[in-house]
C-alpha cells in the first residue's frame, strides 16, 4: 500500500522511525511494572503517565482533526503513514499550521501498513490507546467505494485489532464505524422498531442486495472489531457518525461522502439522512476515549442533524455538488411530511453533557 520513495532524504526518515519504533518496542514490554508504577503516582498525587496515543489513518479529513483535539488536551500523538503521499501531506500541514503542536515534538510518524499485523504492532508499541479512523479512499479516484474496498476495510479493521491486542502498552481502542452501520434494515420487518439507536445493526442481506458497500464494508469492519475484543478481552468502543461535513468536505473527503449517500433517498423518505460536523464528531471521540476508564462502553451513534425540511437538503445539496432530487428523488419535505424512523443520540449526549450541548434531534 504505497512504495516508500529512494531519495536520501526519505531514507533518513525511515532510519529515524526505525529508531523510534526500536525505542517504544521496550516500552511494551514492561506494562505490568508502568501500569504499577501509575498507580503508585496517581494515588500520592504525583506525575500521571505519560499521554501517547497513535491514530491510523491520522492525515484523513476525519484523523486531522482528532490529532488536533488530541493534542490540545496534552497527548503525544503518533501517525501511522503507509506511503510517500501521506508523508508529503503531514509535511504540508506542519509547514502551514493546520496540525497544531508540531513544533512542541508532541507529533510523531511512523510507518505501519494496515495488511501487516506485526507492523501494526510495532507501530503502536508505547502507546496507551489507539484511535483507528478507517480513513479510506478509493485509490484511482474514479469508482468509488466497491464492494472490493469494503472486504479491504474489514481485513484492516481485523489487522488493527488483533494488533492492538498483541501490543503490551496498548489499552483500550477507538473505531469509528458509521451510522450506515445501524440503519439498513428490511423495513417489512413487523418486529422492527421506529427508534434507531445505539442497539440497533444493519442487515447485511439488505446491503448486500441493495449493493450498499459503504455500509457493509462499516458494518462488517465494526462486527469483526467486536468479534476480536470479546475474544482477546480488549476494551474497544465504536463511533457510528452520520455523514460527516464540515469546511470543503465533499473535496476534502469525497470517497466516503459519495459513498455514504448511495441510497440518500430512502434515507430522506424515512428520517435517518442525518449529519455531523466535523468537530463535534472528533471532540466526541476524545471524550468518548477519556471515558472508556470509567463509564464509556459499546456502540455511539453521533450527529447534530438530521435533515428533515426541503432547504436543509438544498444546502446539502449544494455542498455535495449533487442534484437535490438526487437525495429526494423529486420528493419534497413540509410541515406535513411524515418519517418512518426516529434517531437517538441520547447515549452520547449524556456523555459529553459537560462539554456539548446534545442535539435537538435526540
Amino acid at each position: 500500500m504505497g512504495i516508500i520513495g529512494q531519495y536520501e532524504t526519505q531514507q533518513l526518515e525511515i532510519e529515524e522511525f526505525r529508531r523510534m519504533l526500536l525505542s517504544c518496542a521496550g516500552m511494551g514490554r514492561r506494562k505490568e511494572e508502568d501500569e504499577f508504577r501509575d498507580l503508585a503516582r496517581d494515588r500520592d498525587g504525583g506525575v500521571t503517565e505519560e499521554k501517547t496515543v497513535c491514530v491510523t489513518s491520522g492525515v484523513s479529513f476525519l484523523g486531522i482533526e482528532i490529532v488536533n483535539r488530541l493534542l490540545l488536551r496534552g497527548y503525544s500523538v503518533r501517525l501511522i503513514v503507509n506511503n510517500e503521499e501521506d508523508r508529503e501531506k503531514m509535511r504540508e500541514m506542519e509547514m502551514s499550521g493546520e496540525m497544531r503542536g508540531t513544533n512542541n515534538n508532541n507529533v510523531s510518524a511512523v510507518m505501519g501498513l494496515l495488511t501487516d499485523i506485526d507492523s501494526l504492532s510495532q507501530a503502536f508499541a508505547g502507546c496507551r490507546g489507539v484511535f483507528h479512523t478507517a480513513g479510506f479512499v478509493d485509490p484511482a479516484g474514479l469508482s468509488g467505494y466497491s464492494k472490493w474496498m469494503a472486504e479491504i476495510e474489514v481485513k484492516a479493521t481485523e489487522n488493527v485489532m488483533e494488533a492492538c491486542a498483541r501490543t503490551s502498552s496498548v489499552r483500550s481502542c477507538v473505531l469509528t464505524s458509521s451510522l450506515l452501520a445501524c440503519i439498513w434494515r428490511d423495513k417489512s420487518r413487523s418486529d422492527l422498531s421506529t427508534l434507531v439507536n445505539h442497539d440497533c445493526w444493519s442487515d447485511e442481506p439488505f446491503c448486500i442486495e441493495k449493493k450498499l458497500w459503504y455500509a457493509l464494508g462499516k458494518l462488517r469492519a465494526e462486527k469483526a472489531a467486536w468479534r476480536i475484543a470479546e475474544q482477546e478481552d480488549f476494551k474497544l468502543v465504536t463511533i457510528c457518525p452520520g455523514l460527516i461535513t464540515g469546511p470543503e468536505f465533499s473535496h476534502r473527503n469525497p470517497t466516503p461522502t459519495f459513498a455514504y449517500l448511495k441510497g440518500a433517498r430512502e434515507m430522506y423518505g424515512d428520517g435517518l439522512l442525518a449529519t455531523v460536523d466535523l468537530n463535534r464528531l472528533a471532540e466526541a471521540h476524545v471524550c468518548v476515549f477519556e471515558a472508556m476508564n470509567r463509564t464509556a462502553s459499546g456502540r455511539y451513534i453521533c450527529f447534530d442533524q438530521v435533515i428533515r425540511r426541503e432547504e436543509e437538503l438544498v444546502k446539502l445539496a449544494g455542498e455535495t455538488g449533487m442534484q437535490t432530487n438526487m437525495l429526494s428523488g423529486g420528493g419534497s419535505a413540509s410541515g406535513s411530511f411524515s418519517f418512518r424512523f426516529e434517531l437517538s443520540n441520547a447515549k452520547l449526549c449524556r456523555l459529553m453533557s459537560r462539554t456539548l450541548q446534545c442535539s435537538n434531534d435526540s
